[in-house]
């Protein structure tokens, strides 16, 4: 499976997703990232998102390959990064480990109809866990969602790191890749 396509062509997502991740964090970037994200959006026949509407995952992840090869993949990481902080997120709890299940209940949320894939966080250390990312989405924005919701319950002296530490990784095809987080 490439790195941007979908587990099942019926999966959909929120337009209040795709609007605050274009809108609101696109738009810390500046406004070029987020016209060309529009632009990319425009191109999958999603012109005027609508926070009441359901979208294609499948043209929305064309929009991402589409950012990622215009602004590099870097991009995606630090919008992965943003999304804690412009989503509509679960937020009645105060750790990192609590934070990082959170992912997988935020990405249910938002997506639809089909096999959608998940996150699923374990605790294997004093301030370590694994988050094995079961989802269509590319590494790079995974990776920068696990960091930015580590970072955001992280004790104010921790340095938040990430490590790829599975056998299987979306860059080689797979379905799966697992990091593990030190916080």
């Amino acid at each position: 499976m490439a790195s941007y396509d979908a587990f099942d062509p019926a999966v959909e997502i929120n337009g209040q997703t795709v609007l605050t991740i274009v809108e609101a964090a696109m738009g810390k970037f500046s406004d070029k990232y987020r016209e060309r994200a529009l632009t990319a959006l425009a191109a999958e026949g999603i012109t005027e998102p609508a926070a009441d509407e359901w979208y294609p995952q499948q043209a929305w992840l064309n929009a991402f390959e589409t950012i990622a090869d215009d602004l590099q993949p870097h991009v995606l990481d630090r919008l992965g990064e943003q999304i804690p902080h412009v989503a509509d997120w679960p937020d009645d709890f105060d750790t990192v480990p609590a934070g990082l299940r959170s992912i997988d209940e935020a990405y249910q949320r938002n997506h639809r109809g089909g096999d959608i894939g998940q996150y699923r966080f374990e605790s294997v250390g004093d301030r370590t866990g694994e988050v094995t990312c079961e989802n269509p989405y590319p590494c790079p924005f995974n990776r920068g969602l696990i960091r930015g919701v580590a970072q955001q319950y992280a004790p104010v002296d921790a340095f938040v790191f990430i490590e790829e530490t599975g056998d299987t990784c979306r860059r080689n095809g797979d379905d799966v890749c697992t990091y593990t987080v030190y916080w």
